[in-house]
C-alpha cells in the first residue's frame, strides 16, 4: 500500500504565503514571458544546467527543452526579470509519487535519477531548488549544497537520498524552507547544524531517523526562533518533548510528531504554544493524563491524539475550544458523556466541527439529539464507544455530512429515514446489539455520493428487515456493501443488479435461501472480496464466476448449501488471497487448477463431500498459510508435495481416508506450524520425533489413527505450550473443531487459544512421558484409548492450565497423585479403565467430579465417588480394594467369606421377588404380556443397530 505524507496546513498557510511573496519579490516572472529581443541567459550558467543534464538519467524526457541559447525557457528554470540570472530550480517530479512502507521502495514514474553535478555552484542567485519525488536512491545528499548561501527553499522530499544529512546544509543561514520529508534511508546523528539556520519558519524531517540525536534534537531546535512549522512524524524519537526550559518554540503553529515511540509529553511545555493551531501527537506510546488546562489553548484548529492506547482524559475539556475544526482522539482511555462534549461546542457562537472521531475509548452515554445542531460537521466517527439509545432524527438535519460511522455500539432502535436527506453522505456505517426496524428505499432516497454501505446487528437472530423492492435503482454506485445479521432473503436481492462499481460485497447471516442468479456473473466486474457467509443459499456456484470476476482476492461462500463441484472458471483467479467454500454439499474430486495461485494463503474446503486425491497442482501453492481439508472423503497417502508449505501455520486434514506413515518432514519443513490437526484417518506407524521441532506448534491432534510405539517424550520441548499465548501472534488460524470437554467445540478466531495434545485412540505403548509436564499452558490432553502403563506422571500438577484431562481405558498403575487437587482449572477428567488403586483424592475440584464414571472400571480405586471404601473408613473384617498386606490374609478371607454369602443369599430374595412379582403379573395380563415382549424386542433391535455402526464404523465423522 502506497502511503504519501501530506502537509496539513491550517490558516497559518496564509501567513506562508506571504514569506514566500516577500522571498520572491523583486519582479520575477516564468521564462514564457521573456522578451525575446534579448538574450537572457548567461554562458556560464547555461553550461552549468547542461553539465548538471549530463549527469541525469531522464528516462521520460522531461528535460527534453534544455536545448538553445536560452536557458531561462528550459522547462522548471526561472530567471530574475531585471538580472536574468537563473534563481530557480523547480524540477519536482509530476507524478504522484510515494514511498510503499510495505515494500520499503520508492514508487517513481516520471523521475529524474543519476548524478548532482556540483556544476551547479555556479548559480550563485539560486534561492530555490526543488527536485523532491524524483529518484536518487542510493545516494548521499551533496555536500556543496551547503555552499548555496543564498538559498532559502530547499525540498528534497521522496527523492530517496541515503546516509547522513550533511551538517554543512548548516551555513544556510537564510533558509526559510527545508524538507527531507520521506526518504527513510536518511538519518542524523546530530542536529546541531540547525543551530545556524536563524530564519527557517518550515522544517519537514519526517521518516528521517532521528534515533541518534538522543536528547540534543529539542535544544538544537529549540535554536531556531521563527520556526513556525515542525513536522517530525516517524523519527524514531522516544525522549521527552517539549521541556519547560525551551521557550523560543512558542512560536510555532503546526507540531506533528506522530508515529514516534514517545511514552509521555511534557504537558506543561506543550502549554506554552499558545499559537498553535495543529497538533499531531497520534501513534505514540504516551501513558498520561491530558490537563484540563488544554481547553485554554483557543488557538487549536486540529487535534490528533489517535492510538496511543493508553492516554487519557476528559472529553468535555474539547468542548472549549470554539476555533476547532477536526477532533481526533480515537483508540485511548479517554472518558466522559458525549453529550456534555456536544453541549461545549454548541455554547460556541459558531462551532467550526466538522471532524469528530472519538472511536474506541471509554466514553459514555447516548447520542444527543443536539447534535444536529452542529452544522459544520462532515465526519463522525463514534466507533466502539459503548453507545446506549437510538440514533437520533436530527441527524438528517447535518447537510454537510459525509461519514457516519457508529459500528460496535450498544444502541437500539430504528434507523432514521431522515438519513436519507443527506445528500452528501458518502459512508454508512451502522453496527449495534439491538437495532431493529425495517429498512426501506425511504432510507436512500438522495444519497447519490454513497459509496460504502455496512450496517449489521449482532442479535441471536436478525430484528432488522431489508425490505427493499425488487423493482427499485438506486441513485448510489456503491464500492462496499456489507450486511451481517439483516433480514434480507429469503430472494437474492435484485437491486444489487446495478451496482456495478463493487469491490467488496458481503451477505452474512441475511437469511438467504435462493440461488445465486444469472446475472450475479456479469455485475461489479472489478469485485475483489465476496462474503456470502452463514445463509441457506443453494444450487451450483456460478460456473463462470471466475471468468467474471477475475480480480477476486477475498471468496467466501461457507456455511451455505451449494451443491456440485468446484466451477474449473475458479482456476482463473489469479489473484486469490483466502478462498473458503466449507460446510456445504460440494462434492467431486478437487480440481487441479491450483499452479497459478501465487498469492493464495488459505484454503478451506472442510465439512464437505470432496472425494479422491489431493490434485499434485496443490502442492505448488507455496505460499499457503492455512490449508484445511478436513471432513470429507479423501484418500491416499498425503502428498510429499506438501513440504513446499514452508509458511504453513495451520494443516487440518481430519476425519478423512488418509493413509500412510505420519510424514517425519512436516515436522523438518513446517518449522512456522501452529495446528496440526490430522484426526480419524488411517494413519500408521510411530510419531516422529521431529513433530518436537515445531516451536510454534500450540495443537496438536493426531488422534483415532493406527498409530503405535511410544509418546516421544521430546514433545515436552514444544515450547509455544509453555509460553503464554499471545493473540498478535497467533490470531487468524481459521476455524477448527476440537474434541475437549467430553464434546466438539468450534473455535473460529480465537483457535490460538487451544492448547493441548491429542493422541487418543491409537495404539501407543510404553509409558506417558514425565516430560510432559513441562507443557504447563496446556488446556486439553486427550491420552485415552492406548495401551500405556506406568504410573501417572508425578509432576501432573504443574499443568495448571489444564481444563481436560482423559486418559481413559489405558493400562495406568498406582495412584491418582494427590497434588492433582491443585489443578484448579481441571473441570473434565476421565480416568476411567485402568489398573489404578488407593484413594481418590477430595478437595478443590475433585469435589466436583462425583460421578463415578470418571474412576470407573479401575477395581482397586476406593473413596467417593465409588461405592468402594477405603481402609480407614470400614469397621474390622471388611475387605479394602488395593489392600495386599500378607499379615491380613486371614481377615480378609473371612470378611470375604462373610459378603459372599450375603451377596448370594440377597440374589436368592432378590431372584424370588422379582421373578414372580414381574412375571406373574405378565402370566394373568394377557395384554401387558404383548406390551413387554413388543418393549423387548424393540431394545435389542436398537441395541443391535448400535452395536453394528460402531463396530462397522470406529471413527466418527462431523456432521
Amino acid at each position: 500500500m502506497a502511503i504519501n505524507i501530506n502537509i496539513r496546513l491550517p490558516h497559518t498557510q496564509a501567513l506562508i504565503i506571504l514569506i514566500l511573496l516577500f522571498i520572491n519579490s523583486g519582479n520575477m516572472k516564468l521564462t514564457s514571458c521573456l522578451d525575446n529581443l534579448k538574450e537572457r541567459c548567461t554562458k556560464a550558467e547555461k553550461d552549468a544546467l547542461l553539465q548538471f543534464k549530463e549527469g541525469l538519467i531522464d528516462t521520460s524526457g522531461r528535460l527534453s527543452s534544455w536545448v538553445g541559447e536560452e536557458c531561462c525557457e528550459w522547462r522548471g528554470v526561472v530567471c530574475n526579470n531585471k538580472t536574468d540570472r537563473v534563481v530557480k530550480l523547480k524540477l519536482r517530479s509530476p507524478s504522484s509519487n510515494s514511498f510503499d512502507y510495505e515494500s520499503s521502495v520508492y514508487l517513481h514514474h516520471y523521475d529524474l535519477a543519476g548524478e548532482i553535478n556540483p556544476s551547479l555552484l555556479e548559480l550563485k542567485y539560486l534561492y530555490h531548488l526543488d527536485l523532491s519525488s524524483n529518484n536518487f536512491v542510493g545516494m548521499n545528499i551533496p555536500e556543496f549544497f551547503g555552499s548555496f548561501v543564498k538559498l532559502r527553499y530547499l525540498n528534497l522530499s521522496n527523492t530517496g537520498f541515503t546516509g547522513s544529512i550533511p551538517p554543512h546544509l548548516g551555513n544556510l543561514s537564510s533558509l526559510v524552507y527545508l524538507d527531507f520529508n520521506s526518504n527513510f534511508q536518511l538519518y542524523a546523528n546530530n542536529l546541531q547544524w540547525l543551530s545556524g539556520l536563524h530564519s527557517l519558519n518550515y522544517l519537514n524531517l519526517a521518516l528521517v531517523d532521528l534515533s541518534k540525536t538522543a536528547n540534543s534534537w529539542l535544544q538544537s531546535l529549540d535554536a531556531i526562533p521563527y520556526l513556525l512549522e515542525l513536522h517530525l512524524s516517524r523519527c524514531n524519537l522516544s525522549s521527552s518533548f517539549l521541556e519547560p526550559q525551551y521557550n523560543n518554540l512558542t512560536s510555532l503553529l503546526v507540531l506533528d510528531l506522530s508515529f514516534n515511540p514517545f511514552s509521555s509529553i511534557s504537558f506543561r511545555g506543550l502549554l506554552n504554544l499558545r499559537k498553535l493551531e495543529y497538533l499531531d501527537l497520534s501513534f505514540n506510546n504516551i501513558s498520561d493524563t491530558i490537563p484540563i488546562e488544554l481547553g485554554n489553548m483557543t488557538s487549536l484548529q486540529t487535534i490528533a491524539l489517535s492510538a496511543n492506547d493508553f492516554l487519557r482524559g476528559q472529553i468535555n475539556i474539547f468542548g472549549n475550544l470554539c476555533n476547532l475544526q477536526e477532533l481526533d482522539i480515537s483508540n485511548n482511555q479517554f472518558s466522559g458523556e458525549i453529550s456534555q462534549l456536544v453541549d461545549g461546542f454548541l455554547r460556541c457562537n459558531t462551532s467550526k466541527l466538522g471532524k469528530l472521531n472519538l472511536a474506541y475509548n471509554e466514553i459514555r452515554g447516548s447520542l444527543p439529539s443536539s447534535i444536529g445542531s452542529l452544522k459544520h460537521l462532515k465526519r463522525i466517527k463514534l466507533t466502539g464507544i459503548s453507545l446506549v439509545g437510538t440514533i437520533p432524527d436530527s441527524i438528517g438535519n447535518l447537510s454537510l455530512l459525509e461519514e457516519l460511522s457508529l459500528s460496535d455500539n450498544y444502541m437500539s432502535g430504528h434507523i432514521p429515514a431522515t438519513l436519507g436527506k443527506l445528500s452528501k453522505l458518502v459512508i454508512i456505517d451502522l453496527g449495534s446489539s439491538s437495532l431493529s426496524g425495517v429498512i426501506t428505499e425511504a432510507h436512500f432516497t438522495n444519497l447519490t455520493h454513497l459509496k460504502v454501505l455496512s450496517i449489521y446487528t449482532i442479535l441471536s437472530s436478525p430484528s432488522l428487515v431489508v425490505n427493499i423492492s425488487a423493482g427499485w435503482v438506486p441513485p448510489f454506485s456503491l464500492t462496499q456493501l456489507l450486511l451481517v445479521q439483516c433480514k434480507v432473503g429469503p430472494k437474492f436481492p435484485t437491486w444489487i443488479r446495478n451496482q456495478n462499481e463493487l469491490e467488496l460485497l458481503a451477505f452474512v447471516l441475511t437469511e438467504i435461501s435462493d440461488t445465486v442468479p444469472d446475472w450475479f456473473s456479469v455485475m461489479a466486474t472489478q469485485l475483489r472480496r465476496l462474503y456470502f457467509r452463514n445463509n441457506k443459499m443453494k444450487g451450483p456456484i456460478p460456473f463462470d464466476i471466475g471468468e467474471k470476476h477475475p480480480h477476486l482476492t477475498e471468496f467466501d461462500l461457507s456455511y451455505n448449501s451449494f451443491n456440485g463441484t468446484l466451477p474449473l472458471s475458479i482456476g482463473k483467479i489469479n489473484s486469490l488471497v483466502h478462498f473458503t467454500v466449507s460446510n456445504n454439499n460440494l462434492s467431486g474430486e478437487i480440481p487441479d487448477f491450483w499452479y497459478n495461485f501465487t498469492q493464495l494463503s488459505t484454503i478451506d474446503l472442510s465439512n464437505n463431500s470432496f472425494s479422491g486425491h489431493i490434485p499434485s497442482s496443490m502442492c505448488s501453492l507455496s505460499s499457503l498459510g492455512i490449508l484445511m481439508l478436513s471432513n470429507n472423503r479423501l484418500l491416499g497417502d498425503i502428498p510429499l508435495g506438501f513440504r513446499n508449505f514452508t509458511m504453513l501455520i495451520t494443516l487440518a486434514l481430519e476425519y478423512n481416508q488418509f493413509s500412510g506413515e505420519l510424514p517425519s518432514w512436516i515436522g523438518e519443513k513446517m518449522q512456522w506450524l501452529h495446528v496440526l490437526s490430522l484426526r480419524s484417518n488411517l494413519l500408521q506407524g510411530e510419531i516422529p520425533k521431529s513433530l518436537c521441532n515445531l516451536t510454534a506448534l500450540h495443537f496438536l491432534d493426531v488422534g483415532s489413527n493406527n498409530l503405535s510405539g511410544n509418546i516421544p517424550s521430546c514433545l515436552g520441548n514444544l515450547s509455544r505450550m509453555i509460553l503464554p499465548p499471545k493473540h498478535s501472534w497467533d490470531n487468524g488460524e481459521g476455524e477448527l473443531s476440537v474434541s475437549a470437554k467430553g464434546e466438539e467445540r468450534l473455535y473460529k478466531d480465537n483457535l490460538y487459544l487451544m492448547v493441548g495434545i491429542d493422541l487418543s485412540c491409537n495404539q501407543l505403548t510404553g509409558k506417558i512421558p514425565e516430560e510432559l509436564t513441562k507443557l504447563i499452558q496446556m488446556i486439553t490432553l486427550n491420552l485415552s484409548m492406548n495401551y500405556l502403563h506406568g504410573n501417572m506422571p508425578k509432576a501432573i500438577d504443574k499443568l495448571r492450565e489444564l481444563e481436560t484431562l482423559d486418559l481413559s481405558r489405558n493400562e495406568l498403575q498406582g495412584t491418582i497423585p494427590a497434588s492433582m487437587i491443585s489443578l484448579t482449572s481441571l473441570s473434565h477428567l476421565n480416568l476411567s479403565h485402568n489398573n489404578l488403586s488407593g484413594r481418590i483424592p477430595t478437595g478443590n475440584q475433585f469435589q466436583t467430579f462425583n460421578d463415578p464414571s470418571v474412576y470407573i472400571g479401575n477395581p482397586d480405586l476406593c473413596g467417593v465417588p465409588l461405592p468402594n471404601k477405603c481402609k480407614d473408613e470400614e469397621p474390622a473384617g471388611h475387605f479394602y480394594p488395593g489392600d495386599n498386606n500378607n499379615n491380613n490374609n486371614n481377615k480378609q478371607v473371612h470378611g470375604r467369606d462373610f459378603g459372599e454369602m450375603g451377596f448370594f443369599i440377597s440374589i436368592g430374595i432378590g431372584f424370588v421377588v422379582g421373578f414372580w412379582g414381574v412375571c406373574a403379573t405378565l402370566i394373568i395380563k394377557k395384554s401387558w404380556r404383548y406390551a413387554y415382549f413388543q418393549f423387548v424386542d424393540d431394545i435389542g433391535s436398537k441395541l443391535f443397530v448400535i452395536y453394528f455402526v460402531h463396530m462397522a464404523r470406529p471413527r466418527r465423522r462431523m456432521e
